[in-house]
């Protein structure tokens, strides 16, 4: 039996790349959508017919008919965030029930990590990460130091009885202690969760062995990450990360597949660069040029609205991330946000104390000695929005696309021309190759 074909989509900057849109387009022509890290924090736009969905649990495949969506283990699940986003797809009439599928060995969120996150965020003396302090960050150590809560303890009433009193009377007496927080109360929260428990129940299931049969069984399933490279707790510009596994190691991480099960790996990255949050960002612009492009960008946190920090393309992080994922195909989104631009200048490489180097900073305090080296390459002033044909962009933003190309050693799949489904530029050779995954999925469709 001939194996399903795989992909995982990851950011290939500090997230907020465009992924959602890139998943959804690409999800017309998968079997099955798995998302493998992060949690609520992570907001994924899709813009469907005018219509604005902002994801930030559920996968984007659940927006295509046919595709069914996975939440792997590798994500931590905040089952009030959950319910309020399948209660809101089903009011739009998305098909969730019998479609959508939660993992139970995935960790859950629960009131006593937002209350640690959001107290150690404010202590005085205090590094700031920038969290979004829903509890992500204390929910992930909790499952690195074994005293967590999985979705399968979730419905195991005893147990989750056990585990609340237990965890409140740990968790009250630190938060007490380190930032005089008020006290959260375990039987009014066991309470709640019993009945979120119930509701939850009829989405869980071993999605490993969902997807490895998917694949077995010749279906075509796509990966989709959150945030971004440099966030990856392992490879991002630590501490200012992410508490996941956001490359494309965590895929295999993060839903229970063999890391012979990927076939190919696709990198987002914006025309520009962006960074929502605190840590190092060494092309970002302070001046009206980056207010110019944040304002026409939109960019503002799909789940925070906070204003993101915008600044040129860093070639030396995209070949960066091009190594740590393995990357053979770079989409390239918000094109037409440079459109107006006489000019453009390109981060080509970094100089450290004066001396030119290849590599990425390991030590926080070297990001600050980064000196830039920038090559300007010229605008083509012409509007590119909307434009389907990669023949017809302007000859000079073709030229600006294979710049990028030549310089991170991964090919152009795809080009994003404005927020809409339709306004996607496939290249040949990237659409013969979904071409053949399509076909996988028809013939495994065919089957079920």
């Amino acid at each position: 039996m001939q194996k399903g074909k795989t992909a995982v989509v990851i950011g290939a900057q500090w997230g907020d790349e465009g992924k959602g849109k890139i998943v959804d387009v690409l999800s017309e022509r998968f079997s099955v959508v798995a998302r493998y890290a992060g949690g609520h924090n992570a907001g994924h736009t899709v813009i469907i017919n005018g219509k604005r969905f902002v994801l930030q649990l559920v996968p984007c495949g659940v927006l295509r008919q046919g595709c069914r969506a996975v939440i792997g283990n590798g994500v931590v699940l905040d089952p009030m965030a959950f319910l309020k986003e399948v209660a809101a797809l089903r009011h739009a009439g998305i098909q969730v029930d019998g479609n959508l599928f939660v993992s139970n060995r995935a960790h859950v969120i629960l009131p006593y990590h937002r209350m640690i996150e959001l107290a150690s965020e404010n202590a005085p003396g205090r590094v700031k990460i920038g969290t979004t302090s829903r509890g992500i960050g204390p929910t992930y150590e909790d499952k690195a130091g074994r005293r967590g809560l999985r979705v399968v303890d979730l419905c195991d009433l005893d147990l989750l009885k056990k585990h609340i009193e237990n965890a409140c009377r740990e968790k009250n007496m630190i938060a007490h202690a380190l930032f005089n927080s008020e006290p959260l109360d375990p039987d009014k929260m066991y309470t709640e969760y019993a009945e979120v428990a119930k509701k939850i129940a009829p989405f869980v299931c071993d999605t490993a062995v969902l997807l490895n049969r998917a694949i077995n069984e010749g279906q075509s399933v796509m990966f989709e990450g959150a945030q971004g490279t440099m966030l990856d707790i392992d490879h991002g510009t630590y501490p200012f990360v992410t508490s996941s596994s956001a490359t494309s190691g965590g895929a295999v991480i993060g839903t229970g597949v063999a890391p012979t099960a990927i076939d190919r790996v696709i990198g987002v990255t914006k025309a520009y660069c962006t960074r929502v949050g605190e840590g190092p960002f060494p092309t970002e612009l302070f001046d009206s040029v980056g207010d110019e492009i944040r304002k026409k960008g939109n960019e503002f946190g799909a789940v925070t609205g906070r204003p993101r920090r915008c600044g040129w393309v860093d070639l030396p992080l995209l070949r960066y991330s091009g190594m740590v994922n393995g990357t053979s195909w770079l989409v390239i989104t918000k094109l037409d946000v440079l459109d107006e631009l006489k000019e453009i200048p390109v981060c080509v490489g970094y100089k450290v104390n004066g001396k030119a180097t290849d590599e990425i900073p390991a030590e926080a305090s070297d990001w600050e000695k980064i000196e830039c080296v920038y090559r300007t390459l010229p605008g083509w002033n012409t509007p590119t929005k909307g434009i389907t044909e990669y023949a017809k962009l302007p000859k000079v933003a073709r030229e600006y696309l294979e710049f990028m190309a030549r310089e991170t050693g991964a090919r152009i799949g795809m080009v994003s021309t404005g927020p809409g489904r339709e306004e996607t530029i496939f290249v040949d050779e990237f659409l013969a190759e979904l071409q053949s995954m399509e076909d996988g999925k028809s013939q495994a469709q065919a089957k079920r």
